[in-house]
């Protein structure tokens, strides 16, 4: 491979519309250009490196399953009968064929994996079984961004297990689990497993795999002291305690003009925001929900979900909240209510005493009302964990970081078997339902999570194992007849050594080449220069900015050496 042959078309500047590492030096780097919002085309450098990506997941996921390629268009039936033609909204590309039939472009697979089992798994004697596939995946995603981490096109590699019982199916997440470690280790990765919430997807489990990183999208709460790591929609923890007021006065309600919000109500009082509870009011199906946090804490919509059994909920729009409540927002709160309405309380109120809570009456709040006993609340956990807070396990300060999702394994259970028709008959010839499990890998994510994690002020280097080339070779002077030849030399040794080599053999100065192979991600530079004639070269290690001088018989030993 000669960069004078190569389309590798580099750019000095970055794109206006690029803000995070990754979809700055792809650009800059020819690896990929903007085709409309969230499509994007990949250039040689681009598919040499997810190609190589491609490998590794094929290679380890081929040691537990067996790989599949299926259609990306799917007829609406299948997707109807999973339920998810509702209820992934504006997510899912939908469209008509000649005849008018409803179709969709496949953001997962779920359902046709499903549909497959149907037809052919007749007995417990065919399970368990482990199939894959890895091809583009389509999702209208409503805000694409951040280059290739939120697209409208993406590559994912899909896993699907079927097996007879729960037993098996800890044992397919299991296997999964492990051979997603390997794949992470080998793309040369330092990623975090953490506890996931399920979403859409449902089931009883759920673990994703992601990569630190300010470019991420995702926060995930971790506790360096043991280890535990979640997202920070599963993530559970232990509020800073708040000392009490340990009075036994009756609730009183007491006059707040204006204080509608917790910040309004906590500068009237004088209270910190920690001693005032928030009412939150959503409708869940078709009825109102009263939900209380601490003042100083804020609702995630993915434990709301978790705590209102997966039903469809929303907002309350202020009518409903004062149709329900008998007050307007501001004033909402769980004692003396107009109607009886259904009350959660956060595990955090659990033990506290003495709060102030909204009145249900404008302009009013009532103070001295404890939980469990001024109110009976349902307990629930739906506060997002923050920062300091301690952890479940060990009570250590955790730690909230961003970070990119690049793997994702669910336990599903038999919401797509069950929806599809699966059926087989057990030993006893009786005939039940498998157990599903749903396990995925963003192809794409790999390659922008390792230029996250390893780039400066000059470009970006990926390790060896996902690189387009191991090595770039750059002669300083391709006029001195000895600089060319032993360019060349080098060159064929290496590629007959099976390395991906690639030679600049482009006329120009010594350092655009430099900066270039500096840019381009590629681990290690060879560079050919004025010692040529003595056989002696410079090897480069572009993560750690490293140079030494070694013999043309060394180069070999040089590169193998070299840190990953």
């Amino acid at each position: 491979m000669r960069w004078s042959q190569s389309f590798i078309p580099t750019l000095r500047e970055a794109p206006a519309d690029a803000e995070v590492a990754s979809h700055i030096l792809l650009v800059r780097a020819g690896y990929i250009r903007q085709l409309a919002a969230g499509l994007y085309s990949y250039l040689p450098l681009a598919w040499r490196s997810l190609l190589k990506i491609q490998a590794i997941v094929r290679q380890e996921m081929d040691t537990i399953g067996q790989e599949f390629q299926l259609p990306a268009l799917h007829p609406a039936e299948l997707w109807q009968a999973s339920g998810r033609w509702e209820l992934m909204g504006g997510n899912l590309f939908r469209l008509k064929d000649r005849w008018q039939r409803d179709l969709c472009l496949g953001m997962t697979e779920e359902e046709v994996m499903a549909a497959i089992a149907a037809r052919e798994l007749r007995s417990y004697k065919q399970l368990p079984q482990i199939w894959y596939q890895i091809q583009p995946k389509f999702r209208d995603e409503p805000r694409p961004r951040s280059g290739l981490l939120r697209v409208r096109e993406f590559i994912m590699k899909d896993a699907y297990s079927f097996d007879v019982d729960e037993a098996g199916l800890d044992v397919s997440y299991q296997k999964h689990d492990r051979v997603y470690r390997r794949i992470f280790e080998r793309c040369g990765l330092r990623y975090v497993a953490v506890e996931a919430h399920s979403g859409a997807m449902g089931g009883s489990q759920s673990q994703e795999f992601v990569v630190l990183g300010e470019a991420g999208e995702d926060m995930v709460a971790l506790c360096q002291a043991c280890g535990y790591a979640a997202n920070l929609e599963k993530a559970s923890a232990v509020p800073a305690p708040f000392a009490d007021p340990d009075t036994a006065a009756q609730p009183e309600r007491f006059p707040t003009p204006n204080a509608r919000t917790i910040a309004e109500l906590a500068a009237f009082t004088g209270e910190p925001a920690a001693r005032l509870a928030k009412s939150l009011v959503y409708i869940v199906g078709d009825k109102p929900v009263l939900v209380l946090l601490r003042g100083d804490d804020e609702a995630s919509e993915a434990k709301l979900g978790t705590a209102f059994g997966g039903a469809e909920f929303r907002p309350a729009h202020p009518e409903e909240i004062l149709a329900a409540t008998g007050a307007p927002p501001g004033s909402v709160g769980p004692v003396q209510l107009a109607t009886p309405v259904r009350v959660l309380a956060d595990q955090s109120l659990r033990g506290r005493r003495n709060l102030t809570v909204g009145g249900n009456q404008e302009g009013f709040h009532i103070r001295h009302v404890t939980p469990g006993l001024h109110f009976q609340p349902e307990w629930v956990d739906v506060r997002e964990v923050r920062g300091g807070d301690a952890c479940p396990k060990c009570g250590q300060p955790l730690q909230v970081s961003q970070a990119v999702e690049i793997g994702h394994i669910f336990k599903l259970g038999r919401k797509y078997s069950q929806g599809l028709g699966v059926r087989v008959l057990d030993a006893a010839g009786q005939e039940i339902v498998p157990i599903m499990g749903s396990y995925g890998i963003g192809i794409e994510r790999i390659l922008t999570a390792a230029i996250e994690q390893n780039h400066d002020a000059n470009g970006f280097w990926l390790p060896k194992a996902i690189a387009p080339f191991e090595v770039v070779i750059t002669p300083t002077n391709l006029a001195d007849p000895a600089v060319a030849a032993l360019a060349q030399q080098l060159y064929n040794d290496l590629r007959a050594q099976g390395r991906d080599v690639l030679l600049d053999d482009r006329e120009e100065r010594p350092g655009v080449k430099f900066k270039d192979a500096d840019l381009i991600g590629i681990p290690a530079r060879i560079t050919v220069g004025k010692k040529a004639a003595a056989g002696v070269v410079e090897v480069v290690d572009r993560a750690h900015r490293q140079t030494i001088e070694v013999s043309t018989a060394d180069v070999p030993t040089a590169l193998a050496e070299m840190p990953e």
